[in-house]
């Protein structure tokens, strides 16, 4: 009976640590942490990722995708890198580029080793250890940037074979990062192609989380034909809720090859829980899956059916994406050029002593997303028929609206009078070419939107 009784206490002394354990806050070093099965910015302000998926390791050139996507209301970019195992390996130069675009266009940057993709069933597939040794090569650039990226160790790390060694692999891989020094918030993907239909994952999470010394671990889920089905959905997703374990959805489409996924429930549920996730992708797809882009070409104004849905359709981005809170303390930010400055030399007559005259502009302004006492707004500036080289927008709140924060564009408020212009990089505009700009507002009784005036430069 002494026995029994020992062995019930010790079982129930257990279960106490793993519950503690689950929802102590993680203390990162000033940057992202869990606590309670939830993601907080280094504010301490939950953040729910709202954004897609970049192919940047094989179009490289595309960096202008980070600022149409922001424009489209996405908060985070889940970012392509390769190890130079599979495909030629991003550079230490190339990711601090990456994380200075996604904090310029103020995106939360994950970050992804791509080369593990289906190891153990796809040829060539590198390890998950293999991965934190790309990790670790990648130190200088990611210390000190804790605050806006994330680590996610490797896709799909396993394909249908030989994944049952995903939970230790997963523990070892999360320890070593910890002990190179990393304190970043560590996302790691399932098994199955990231499908996890054997729920290793699901079963195993909680001791890979128990293994990361700074209970700092997020788990992404990535869902194709295997969930086409609102209860698959709701069960999978649930059971980490009820474990207080963080999920996210790291990719999902509106059709695969191998299924009809069930997007309108995955959009659904993760919002009426509080789950983040993340489309596949922006742009570029080929080998029969074109139909995943979200925009034809890279062109954002060129959306798909899919990226329609993703963007703009119900519990979409712009409907539910919000800000990370760590860039309301950050001044604006010239992003890196997206294109190559001109070879062609300037020009040998001298500029006319009188400037041709401005062109003017319009902008229009839009609630993209409301609850209660909050909303996201946006306004569109157009030139006019002639070339501008900066902006200035202004508008009056009727009903007591307030801003709080802003992208994009230098805002300033007086009582009710909101005077928004130009950053340095979102200025000059051509004849006809327009610029976006983003705010978050608040808001009592009700929001009317009001009317905004521009004046060009």
């Amino acid at each position: 009976m002494k026995t029994r009784l020992s062995a019930v206490a010790a079982a129930l002394l257990a279960l106490l640590v793993a519950v503690l354990a689950f929802g102590q806050p993680a203390h990162a070093a000033a940057g992202f942490s869990v606590a309670n099965g939830r993601l907080y910015d280094a504010n301490g302000t939950e953040f729910v990722m709202r954004g897609v998926n970049h192919a940047h390791t094989w179009y490289p050139q595309q960096t202008s995708s980070f600022a149409d996507v922001k424009a489209l209301g996405a908060n985070t970019v889940r970012v392509v890198l390769s190890s130079g195992d599979r495909w030629t390996r991003n550079t230490n130069a190339d990711v601090a580029n990456v994380i200075s675009t996604c904090k310029g266009n103020r995106l939360i940057c994950v970050l992804e080793v791509h080369d593990t993709t289906g190891y153990g069933e796809q040829s060539g597939a590198i390890t998950l250890d293999r991965a934190v040794d790309y990790w670790l090569s990648l130190a200088d650039v990611l210390a000190g940037q804790e605050r806006f990226v994330i680590v996610n160790i490797g896709n799909e790390p396993y394909g249908n074979q030989n994944y049952a060694s995903w939970a230790t692999d997963n523990a070892n891989a999360i320890k070593r990062l910890r002990a190179g020094g990393l304190t970043h918030t560590i996302m790691v993907d399932a098994p199955n192609w990231g499908q996890d239909w054997s729920f290793t994952m699901r079963d195993n999470a909680a001791s890979v989380f128990a293994a990361d010394p700074a209970r700092n671990t997020v788990f992404s889920i990535h869902m194709y034909g295997v969930f086409d089905t609102a209860a698959e959905i709701s069960d999978y997703l649930g059971r980490f809720r009820s474990a207080g374990l963080p999920i996210v959805v790291g990719e999902f489409g509106f059709n695969h090859s191998d299924g009809d996924p069930d997007e309108d429930t995955i959009l659904a549920y993760s919002q009426a829980n509080g789950i983040g996730w993340l489309g596949w992708s922006w742009s570029g797809n080929g080998g029969g899956v074109e139909y995943l882009d979200l925009a034809t070409s890279f062109n954002p104004a060129n959306l798909t059916t899919w990226g329609q849905r993703l963007f703009n359709g119900a519990n979409g981005i712009r409907q539910t994406a919000r800000e990370a809170s760590v860039f309301s303390s950050l001044p604006p930010t010239t992003p890196p050029p997206t294109t190559p400055p001109p070879t062609t030399p300037p020009p040998t007559t001298p500029p006319p002593t009188t400037p041709p005259p401005a062109g003017g502009c319009t902008a229009t302004y839009t609630v993209t997303g409301q609850w209660q006492g909050g909303f996201q707004g946006e306004v569109r500036v157009t030139a006019g028929s002639a070339a501008i080289t900066g902006w200035t927008t202004r508008w009056t709140f009727a009903n007591g609206q307030s801003v709080s924060q802003t992208w994009s564009a230098t805002v300033t408020s007086s009582g009710a009078t909101v005077t928004a212009r130009n950053v340095d990089y979102n200025g000059r505009l051509a004849a006809g070419a327009s610029t976006t700009f983003g705010f978050i507002g608040g808001w009592t009784g009700s929001n009317a939107r009001p009317e905004v005036s521009c004046t060009a430069s």
